[in-house]
């Protein structure tokens, strides 16, 4: 059974969600939980749900948290015993085999990268995020872990995002494409220009070349490449588009007549679709992909849902042996 460490002090409205989505996870997904934090609180929280005590959950004590407020670099020095660093020690050690957290996403992946390590020839770890296309979901990497990025790391970001793919959307030759301002090869800038070429060389992956800003919605390619402050961006633009489409859009032109009244209830199924294949608690959190371990990151404002999803996530990779992919495949390649 797959155990799953989680940081129960982390997101914006602790406990509550966390615990709740815990037991949700272990009644419907076959797995244990840890639940991490102050143990009086955490306990507290449980009460509300009877019969825990025959769950597979545990609670582990952490007397500190890192809060939203709290720098990243001097929590992760200061707090030794925060909820974060409990929980991605049990994974250090074996305990766990994925850490969750909803919690400062700077100390989350500082503190991740500390105590876990990173695998070997993985230079820095890499935050993927699902995105909705035409045909499916693709995987968009880095989109925040890294501000400035070496070709190196884009090739490095390629192998996670295909050991992504393949366990997460099953995919057994995922297309891999550099996200860039045009498709022809010479298109883009410095980082873009020196990366071609080492996508390019990578034998087990299925690389296609540049794609741009459009493609990242069409389900042109399987994994989109950059460096994690265009993808940053292209995550946070997306996420403020779905909140004008539905707070503005739907709700007010849809409704100014009788006809768009009609024409709304008749699309409610369609709208309903498409915000559930947009809503983050349906992916749960982005994994940081290039540890030597396992690692989760969701939404401060996650809900239950998100974070039961956030666990299968994790479980799913500890399944998929994600990890063993990447570090084939970056053995494989250099000692080409």
């Amino acid at each position: 059974m797959v155990t799953i460490a989680l940081d129960a002090m982390g997101g914006d409205h602790f406990p509550k969600p966390e615990v709740e989505g815990a037991v949700q996870a272990v009644k419907t997904l076959g797995v244990r939980v840890i639940l991490v934090g102050k143990e009086d609180v955490v306990r507290h929280e449980l009460q509300r749900h009877p019969g825990w005590q025959s769950l597979p959950i545990e609670i582990r004590h952490a007397s500190e948290q890192i809060t939203m407020e709290d720098s990243a670099g001097k929590a992760v020095r200061a707090k030794k015993d925060s909820s974060i660093r409990v929980a991605s020690r049990l994974v250090k050690t074996g305990e766990a085999q994925c850490v969750v957290s909803a919690g400062n996403t700077g100390a989350v992946m500082a503190t991740a990268k500390m105590v876990q390590g990173m695998l070997p020839g993985v230079d820095r770890p890499a935050l993927a995020s699902a995105f909705p296309t035409l045909k499916g979901s693709a995987v968009m990497l880095d989109v925040g872990a890294n501000v400035d990025s070496s070709p190196q790391m884009l090739a490095q970001f390629a192998v996670m995002g295909d050991a992504f793919a393949r366990v997460s959307y099953r995919k057994t030759h995922p297309r891999v494409g550099l996200l860039s301002i045009g498709e022809e090869e010479h298109k883009g800038n410095a980082l873009t220009h020196d990366a071609f070429p080492l996508l390019k060389a990578l034998a087990h992956i299925n690389f296609v070349g540049n794609v741009e800003g459009r493609d990242v919605y069409s389900g042109a390619v399987d994994v989109i490449v950059c460096d994690g402050f265009v993808g940053n961006v292209a995550l946070k633009v997306s996420e403020g588009l779905v909140e004008v489409l539905f707070r503005q859009v739907l709700k007010e032109s849809l409704k100014e007549t009788l006809t768009r009244k009609v024409g709304a209830y008749l699309a409610r199924g369609a709208f309903a679709d498409f915000r559930k294949r947009v809503d983050y608690a349906e992916y749960g959190g982005a994994p940081l992909l290039g540890l030597n371990g396992l690692c989760v990151i969701c939404h401060g404002r996650s809900t239950a849902k998100a974070i039961r999803n956030a666990i299968r996530l994790g479980k799913e990779f500890a399944e998929g042996r994600i990890n063993e992919r990447i570090a084939t495949e970056l053995n494989g390649r250099a000692s080409t």
